[in-house]
């Protein structure tokens, strides 16, 4: 596999949808597996839907602004931590960055800030089935879908263990009946996540999530971009409660009656409510237990990736084949203003909701198609002015038993089984009513 020339880090992998439903466009930076601009095509109206900067090195200074996480999401404890699972033992020792006791995001330079591999030949994908290859080859071919990868080495920022990473990026179109109650569906964006230790007898946290942030009306250039009028739904009872350092304290907290309870608003708006601090808080689902587990078997990847031999396991048909009533989803984010609904599908236990609290004018650089001139510390983007949705288990989740999700994972991987988690966000349209768009 060969590594990227210099430069080519920021050299958009562009994924699109087949030509007869151009609908949707991804730009994929190698650069910390970042989605740089989501397209979307609604009545003659070319949308980005995610908030950033103009140009592809804006990243490096613009930092966990629609890029992967890892090796861990969100925050630990930054101390000297043990785990064991299955009769593997670890020592982790997380680098702090946020504060001398917390480490964020995978430590003092996490996977955001990484270079990722496109692996354009099939040969060499390791972590799907071959059934999965196969369904690869057959609806997901380039441009529809890239797999990325990369080889966390043992101790990076102080985890144990190395472990290969590969990343499924796609677009998937509609299928089957395009308009559901009014509304269009124009298609897919999916992300799906593997990870394996090498080696016998280990075990390493993990935790990945893609920090994302949406803004679906902001192409509209009517004012400054913010999130407060979008409506938003969590199908979530409590959060993770947090300590003044924003570490999990291993209790959840009833959203029943608080700011939290998205569904008792009257206007279902982000706005509503609004604490002073704006949101960022961890929210646990409450649904069963998810049909696409947290990990499959390491047996069923077979000694070659393109071998045709074992298995029977395929999670990517049943990811493209998911169709979520939106009253049902985890997780919906909708726009009046501009018609766009985005419905939310993973087997993840639960969702960071930050609306960019700390994003100041000065301090980054708005896209052009969002109204700013796409010049550092100009017109960026201001605090509130994107709902980041980011799907993962919650924080230390082996250190906090009492705050599993459905899916029972501690997050903690060990040898002999794959990390899996995926996450699908459908893009809907509506047209909006005349009262609104005026």
């Amino acid at each position: 596999m060969a590594s990227l020339p210099p430069g080519a880090e920021f050299q958009p992998v562009l994924l699109t949808l087949p030509s007869f439903t151009p609908s949707l466009a991804l730009e994929v930076l190698p650069y910390g597996l970042t989605l740089h601009k989501a397209y979307v095509q609604a009545d003659g109206k070319t949308h980005d839907i995610l908030i950033g900067p103009e140009q592809p090195q804006g990243h490096v200074q613009q930092n966990y602004t629609n890029t992967i996480i890892g090796r861990y999401s969100n925050r630990l404890p930054a101390s000297t931590l043990v785990v064991s699972k299955n009769g593997a033992e670890a020592t982790v020792t997380p680098r702090s960055n946020e504060s001398p006791t917390v480490s964020l995001h995978g430590g003092v330079k996490g996977w955001d800030s990484l270079v990722w591999t496109p692996l354009l030949d099939p040969s060499e994908i390791q972590l799907f089935t071959p059934e999965e290859v196969q369904t690869l080859g057959a609806e997901l071919q380039p441009p529809s879908g890239v797999i990325f990868t990369r080889t966390s080495e043992d101790g990076e920022e102080g985890f144990p263990g190395k472990v290969r990473v590969e990343v499924l990026v796609a677009l998937v179109p509609p299928k089957g009946n395009q308009i559901e109650h009014a509304e269009t569906n124009l298609g897919a964006i999916v992300l799906l996540y593997r990870a394996k230790l090498e080696g016998d007898n280990k075990v390493t946290p993990i935790n990945l999530t893609q920090h994302w942030g949406f803004n679906l009306d902001a192409s509209l250039q009517e004012s400054a971009p913010s999130v407060k009028g979008h409506k938003l739904s969590i199908a979530a009872d409590h959060t993770v409660q947090l300590d003044s350092t924003a570490l999990s304290t291993g209790q959840l907290l009833p959203v029943k009656g608080t700011h939290h309870a998205h569904a008792e608003k009257e206007t279902g708006t982000i706005g509503e409510k609004f604490p002073s601090s704006g949101y960022d808080e961890f929210y646990v689902f409450s649904r069963p237990p998810p049909s696409i587990p947290t990990r499959i078997p390491a047996s069923a990847l077979g000694d070659s990736g393109a071998s045709l031999t074992n298995g029977g396991i395929n999670v990517i048909k049943q990811i493209l084949d998911l169709r979520t009533d939106p009253s049902q989803a985890p997780v919906t984010l909708a726009s009046e203003k501009s018609g766009l609904k985005i419905v939310f599908e993973s087997n993840q236990s639960g969702v960071q909701f930050y609306t960019n609290n700390f994003a100041f004018a000065d301090k980054n650089a708005r896209k052009k198609i969002h109204g700013g001139s796409g010049e550092f510390g100009k017109d960026g983007y201001e605090h509130h002015s994107a709902a980041f949705l980011e799907f993962h288990e919650p924080l230390a989740a082996w250190l906090h038993p009492a705050t599993l999700g459905s899916s029972g994972d501690d997050t903690l991987l060990t040898s002999g089984e794959v990390y899996n988690n995926f996450v699908r966000l459908d893009v809907l349209y509506k047209a909006p009513s005349e009262s609104v768009s005026q």
